[in-house]
């Protein structure tokens, strides 16, 4: 416990080193009168602290998650509904990338109880983790539907893949594959590292799960979110 505390202060600290040395370095220079003071320094700025909010964001909610602490607000609500309400809202950022996105999840409604917010999280991060690890040209589709008392949200894409040995460390804090998984043509997208831990760890919340599956690397990945009907 104590080397698994150690490597993850080290990891924060990795994390955080990055936003903060650009935020001093910027403003040094400007106190130094080296930078000249103008929009793209104030954005750069802007960027990196908003980097650091998203991450302090991210590591409350995963220490809330590990302590049972998470304040999840239970409602009566419908899955299909929340994973295709998450895909639409993210698809101008396929479109950019030139990622189709498929939204195959019928009109059959999949009643759970669950956090709207937190949900929607869920699905938005493995959406996030397909289009980073996709090239253009590539598809990601989203599907629904139950098994037995379960419903279910698959993320499917033919990206980069996993290989067998590293499919449940991707679930791990701040862990990143190898670079070899990068897409064609295209680098994997900078993250976190957490944005996976954080969709497990909400769903667990919930009494479901996350889990993935792929045949290998090049062979796309499938993310599969588990919440019981209600």
């Amino acid at each position: 416990t104590e080397r698994r505390r150690s490597q993850l202060l080290g990891e924060v600290t990795h994390e955080l080193r990055t936003p903060i040395t650009v935020i001093r370095g910027h403003m040094e220079g400007l106190v130094d009168r080296v930078i000249e003071p103008s929009d793209g320094v104030y954005v750069a700025v802007a960027e990196e602290a908003a980097r650091l909010q998203r991450l302090v964001d991210d590591l409350t909610t995963l220490s809330r998650a590990d302590e049972g602490a998470l304040r999840v607000e239970m409602v009566e609500l419908d899955l299909t509904e929340i994973s295709v309400d998450a895909s639409e809202r993210l698809r101008p950022q396929f479109e950019h990338e030139q990622v189709t996105l498929v939204v195959d999840t019928g009109d059959a409604a999949l009643s759970v109880r669950g956090d709207r917010d937190r949900l929607t999280q869920v699905v938005t991060n493995l959406l996030g983790n397909a289009l980073g690890h996709t090239p253009s040209g590539g598809t990601v589709m989203v599907r629904a539907g139950r098994d037995g008392t379960m419903a279910w949200i698959d993320v499917t894409d033919t990206g980069s893949g996993v290989p067998p040995e590293e499919l449940e460390r991707i679930f791990e804090r701040f862990y990143r594959g190898p670079d070899g998984t990068a897409p064609p043509g295209r680098p994997v997208r900078a993250g976190r590292g957490i944005g996976l831990t954080i969709a497990r760890s909400l769903a667990r919340a919930h009494g479901g799960d996350v889990v993935a599956s792929s045949a290998g690397t090049g062979t796309g990945s499938t993310f599969r979110v588990t919440i019981p009907l209600a």
